[in-house]
């Protein structure tokens, strides 16, 4: 039975944490990567990191349109170019924002079959590489943002809690 997460949302504790290495591939571990995949599709994303469920584990699951995946343990080793892009994230539902990242990057980790992964990624896929190890390392795509876009999310998501607070 696979199990829908709900999503942490900008303001809890877990996503401002660096995320904690994983040392085994347990098949605990390897339901969690389908849960995660579960949860992002219906979210829906294109990528979603444990922390983002409130799991403390340095993983994350991925789909830009080529099938899923998974990697565990991510390094980005090399990065270059530059490349804007409409950035969202499920933790800060219903908004997104122009942000410069490298254009590509070479990203290593592992696999669930304890494989080694070796990636060399461009434009989306490189993007939703940067976004999830951010993620693992406990950034948000706003800590990205330039000050004046900062400071207006900022000022939204306040404005957004507070209604919810009211309402």
């Amino acid at each position: 039975m696979t199990v829908t997460y709900p999503i942490r949302i900008i303001g809890d504790p877990i996503l401002r944490q660096r995320a904690s290495e994983i040392t085994d591939i347990t098949p605990a571990l390897v339901k969690l990567a389908d849960d995660m995949l579960t949860t992002m599709y219906e979210a829906p994303g294109v990528g979603l990191a444990a922390p983002q469920i409130g799991v403390d584990r340095r993983i994350f699951v991925y789909d830009i349109g080529d099938g899923p995946g998974v990697i565990i343990n991510p390094v980005i080793a090399e990065t270059s170019g530059e490349w804007v892009y409409k950035e969202g994230c499920l933790s800060i539902p219903d908004m997104a924002w122009d942000l410069v990242r490298p254009k590509e990057v070479h990203l290593l980790g592992k696999d669930l079959n304890g494989n080694d992964v070796d990636i060399e990624a461009d434009e989306l896929l490189a993007r939703c590489f940067q976004h999830e190890v951010d993620h693992l390392d406990g950034v948000l795509v706003v800590e990205r943002l330039n000050a004046d876009q900062r400071k207006e999310a900022m000022k939204i998501i306040r404005q957004r809690d507070m209604a919810l607070l009211k309402g």
